[in-house]
Order: C-alpha cells, then structure tokens, then sequence
C-alpha cells in the first residue's frame, strides 16, 4: 500500500508542477514531500479505510494524499526561523535552508492548495462524501481545532501541554482516522479518539526525539529548550515522559472501533508503540 501512496504522491506533484509553475518553487514542493518520512498519518488513514471495508479505493488514497501534504506544509512552516528556525528535517536542509525562505512560504502554502485539489478531484464520484471530508481536513488544518491553532499557542505565555499536543499534532491524526472512516462510508466520530491518542502519544514521541542524537533523529534537535517552547520531558522528566506516552498508546488500542478489520488494526497501532517508544537514554542534558 505504500508503494501505491508514494505513486499517487508523484503523480499530484507532477501535476502541479506543469508548465507554466515556476521551476524553482515545484523544485521546492518535491522536495518537501520526497523522499518522505514514516507516512505515518496516510498509512494510518488507508488502514482505518481497510479496517472499516474500503469501497473506494481512489477517494481513500486521496484522503490520505492530501492529509499528508497537509502535513508536510506544516513541516515546511514549522522549520522557518520565524518558528523553529530548524537546519534539518528528515536527514537533510530544511527547504528555507535548500532554496530560500520566500521559496518555503510558497511551497508551504502551495502544498495546502494542493491538499484540496487533490481531495476535490477524487471525490466527485462520491460527493455525499466529499463535503464531509473537506470539512474534516480544514478543521484539523485551521482554527481553533487545528494545526495552526497549535501552531498559535506558541506565543502565549502560559501553556497548556495536553491542549498544545492536541492541536499542533493529533489534530492531523484525527483528520487521518476520520476521512479514512468516511472515504469508506463509516461514520468518523468513533475514530476520533485513536486519532487523538495517536496524534498525543507522536508529540510527546518527538518531545523526546528532541533531546536524542541528532543523527539519529533526522532533524534539528534542542529546539524547544532553545526557543522555549513546550515540552514534555522538560514538564515531566525522561521518564515522566516515557511513562505518559506509553499509557497514551495503551488508550489508543483500547479505543480502536469494533470493525471487520479490527484485529489487524490493533497490530498495526502496536508496531507503531514499539517504534515510538524509545529504548536508549536520553542526552545528559534535562
């Protein structure tokens, strides 16, 4: 299934990337999708489709296509200096680093257009679903249920971490569980809570990927004690954290719908808690 989520990836940004689109900027959306990450959030959206007994199988991957370009313009404006100012991501520059920081606007806000575009095309052959899964996806991606309203919580004074987590990072995985339920006609409200659980246990995972090895992690770490932003192993300590993220994904098992695929979801949830979890301490440095 990765394999057919990468070529419908290709094939949406070859599409945007057409003539007349300048050459540098759909350099710089290529870059920002390709070569990806775990494609946690699709995989996880196609698999709650599977779950549920996927009956369209485009509208399916268009869901998951244009959650993660949602995903991966967040990480594009996330690394800017006016943000994390972060050098790397995912084991190289960070696109304000490989092209330039105007290039990274653009390609950000280029790659949320595309999300959509992506989503709308592929489902015309089902709009009793497709205004469903619009309305999921902007209300995980804006305000107040979304990604920039977590985004927003960085420049408060006080801050609540479990609010915090919810919005930068489950809401995208709430958005992943519910538009696999609905691409496959399932009600998505059941799905929400392990997109929650999912999404909190990811950030406090990255909270402490954020004290490890640099190398190891693929990205510019330290950034939260640096930039002051919240973190769970500094409210919390490394096993504090530990401790927080594995009841997280206890609860995420837990709250997996009674479905055809349920059985098969469970393991797939559990390969993730295991490769969360992390098994070296973490930097001296707390």
């Amino acid at each position: 299934m990765k394999e057919k989520l990468e070529e419908a990836l290709k094939k949406a940004i070859k599409k945007a990337s057409r003539s007349p689109a300048p050459p540098k900027l759909a350099a710089a959306m290529d870059y920002a999708i390709f070569p990806g990450g775990a494609r946690v959030r699709p995989q996880l959206s196609l698999a709650v489709s599977n779950a549920c007994g996927l009956d369209n199988f485009d509208l399916s991957m268009a869901s998951a296509v244009s959650v993660e370009m949602m995903h991966c313009a967040s990480l594009v404006h996330d690394d800017l200096p006016a943000f994390d100012n972060a050098e790397v991501r995912r084991g190289k520059p960070t696109v304000h680093k490989a092209f330039d920081e105007p290039l990274a606007v653009l390609c950000g806000d280029s790659l949320i257009i595309l999300a959509i575009q992506v989503l709308t095309a592929n489902g015309l052959s089902a709009p009793e679903r497709l205004g469903k899964l619009i309305n999921v996806l902007t209300t995980s991606t804006g305000m107040p249920y979304g990604i920039c309203s977590g985004q927003g919580w960085e420049s408060e004074k006080t801050i609540d971490l479990s609010s915090y987590h919810k919005l930068k990072t489950a809401s995208l995985f709430v958005a992943a569980t519910k538009m696999g339920a609905i691409s496959a006609g399932e009600d998505p409200e059941p799905w929400a809570e392990l997109g929650q659980r999912i999404g909190e246990a990811f950030q406090v995972a990255d909270d402490l990927k954020d004290f490890s090895d640099s190398q190891k992690s693929g990205k510019s770490n330290n950034r939260d004690r640096e930039n002051e932003r919240p973190n769970a192993v500094l409210k919390l300590g490394e096993q504090g954290a530990i401790k927080r993220l594995q009841d997280i994904l206890a609860g995420a098992i837990a709250s997996i719908p009674s479905c055809p695929g349920e059985v098969e979801l469970i393991k797939i949830v559990r390969s993730q808690a295991e490769r969360l979890t992390p098994v070296e301490p973490l930097q001296k440095t707390l």
